[in-house]
């Protein structure tokens, strides 16, 4: 349990300091038999660091429980 507590906390520091992942796809534009254009679609995934704070205290928490347990 004290290994996931970590592990919680670090993915809740990710997710604090980077706040924004941009993925790429493919779409076709123009599709003549053997030619064939694509291009690449921008797509963004954003999220509010408190969303990286409340892991953090998520894992923080996991800790706390473990060692009283101990």
């Amino acid at each position: 349990m004290k290994i996931t507590g970590y592990v919680v906390m670090l993915i809740g520091l990710g997710l604090t300091i980077f706040t924004t992942i941009t993925f790429f796809t493919r779409e076709k534009v123009v599709d003549l038999g053997v030619v064939e254009i694509t291009k690449n679609q921008p797509h963004n995934l954003n999220w509010s660091p408190f969303v990286g704070i409340a892991v953090l205290v998520i894992g923080a928490f996991l800790i706390i429980l473990t060692r009283k347990k101990s």
